[in-house]
């Protein structure tokens, strides 16, 4: 067992959370469904950063955010945050081709504030804290979209707006 053992779910999730992103309404960036919510703009952000966490979790055995800070990449437009999500899908999906089953099994680490925030096998971190992370947010932003009036894409199936 290797990391393509991962792509099929990885080409279905991250193709459906495009098929979302593609849908963000620039004019409502700013929006938020709540004062602690993110906005739609960094919801949508957060998103596209997601694929470009599988090659820091393959490559590193321990990610301590106090002394390696993430550098969050927020991009201005639509088009910007599909480029940046779509990059960092290639990226994603290279890394998980080339990973051995070796690797998977490697504890990777997350730290900060001086606390370790979680530990696990890389290969439960791809599919807990990357892919379900994925698809948590994408379900937000479903929510996002329908109370903003923009037509929901169906994931699992067609959805109210693809239905009629």
């Amino acid at each position: 067992m290797d990391g393509s053992m991962f792509l099929p779910e990885f080409d279905q999730e991250f193709a459906e959370t495009r098929r979302a992103l593609e849908r963000l309404p620039e004019d409502k960036f700013d929006w938020k469904p709540h004062e602690k919510s993110f906005t739609l703009h960094s919801l949508a952000a957060h998103l596209a950063e997601v694929p470009r966490w599988v090659k820091p979790t393959l490559e590193m055995d321990i990610l301590d955010l106090d002394e390696q800070p993430w550098e969050r990449v927020v991009p201005e437009t639509r088009e910007e945050l599909l480029k940046h999500f779509d990059e960092g899908r290639t990226e994603a999906r290279a890394s998980l081709e080339q990973t051995s089953g070796e690797t998977l099994m490697e504890t990777w680490t997350m730290k900060h504030d001086g606390k370790v925030v979680m530990s696990m096998p890389k290969g439960v971190v791809l599919r807990s804290f990357v892919f379900n992370h994925n698809v948590h947010h994408r379900a937000q932003l479903g929510v996002y979209l329908r109370l903003l009036d923009v037509e929901v894409p169906g994931h699992y199936g067609p959805s109210a707006d693809e239905a009629m």
